[in-house]
Formats: C-alpha cells, structure tokens, sequence
C-alpha cells in the first residue's frame, strides 16, 4: 500500500534511543498489520500522534470503512504514543480499547491524532480522534497501555506493541 513514510521524531527522543544504539527512525513502523492497511505515521511524541490511513481496502460489505480498521488505527497511534512516554526501557502493552463510531466513509483518507488522557509510570491512556477529509469525527476511542519494564528475549525495546 506505498511506501513507508520516515516518522517525524523529537530530536530529544532520537538521541535517547541513539543513546542506547537503536535508530528509532530506522526501526519504527506501523507493523505488520498497519502496513497491510495502509497505516502512516505522520508525527510522533509522546505529546501528540499523527497518522492516516486509506478507507479503500478497510471497508466493511457496505462499503463502510470497517470499525475494526478504525481500531487498528487508534490502537496503532495510542501504542505508539505510550511507548514514546515510556521511552526505551519500557514496553507498551494495550490492555484497553474503547471505540465509539460516530459516522461512516465510504473513501478517502482518515487522520487518527492521538493525544493522552493520562502519562503515568506504569500506565498511559490516550484519547485517539479520526476525522475524514472533511474534518468530520468519524471515531472518538481510547487506549490505555500498560507501561512494563523490558526484560531479556522482548526483542528491540524501540517497538511498539499493541494487545
């Protein structure tokens, strides 16, 4: 579904994760299942998450765009704004999700932005809004992720992970 778009760090975050010898521009994505959907991250802090994805491919038999693509969406930009919270001796771990559907797309382009509720020590809850091209709220959710300690064999402690 294209090419991947290079993330927009802060530089404080770079340097932390350079610090530790990951090039976090380098590693990061939207994983497996967000680049099967067409999911680009635009910007990311810990502050702010910014990303897109097509409605075509993502639709329900209506021709709707599907909740559960709405979900992968919001899910996708709270993971990643918690695990930026928890910087890199955490993983982020969702443990809930909530999505309300507001009104439905049948093409086009959605934005998630995704912003937090609540950035403790060992959990993260974000707010995610994704509009339509329109600037219509197509979906409100939110994510709260559980903030854990990496430990031996997790893998790069730079990605995200989603329940």
């Amino acid at each position: 579904m294209g090419e991947q778009q290079r993330v927009k760090f802060p530089q404080e975050v770079i340097d932390e994760y350079a610090s530790l010898g990951v090039d976090l521009p380098a590693l990061f994505s939207a994983g497996h299942l967000g680049t099967r959907m067409g999911v680009q991250i635009l910007e990311a802090a810990a502050e702010k998450v910014v990303g897109t994805m097509p409605v075509e491919g993502n639709t329900q038999p209506y021709g709707l765009l599907h909740g559960g693509a709405s979900a992968v969406l919001a899910e996708t930009l709270g993971s990643v704004g918690s695990m930026l919270h928890g910087g890199a001796s955490k993983i982020a771990v969702g443990v809930d999700l909530n999505c309300t559907h507001h009104r439905g797309v049948r093409s086009g382009l959605v934005t998630g932005v995704a912003t937090p509720v609540h950035r403790g020590r060992s959990t993260a809850t974000y707010e995610i809004v994704i509009s339509d091209e329109e600037g219509r709220r197509v979906c409100t959710a939110r994510l709260t992720c559980l903030l854990r300690d990496v430990r031996p064999g997790d893998g790069a402690s730079a990605e995200p992970t989603a329940s």
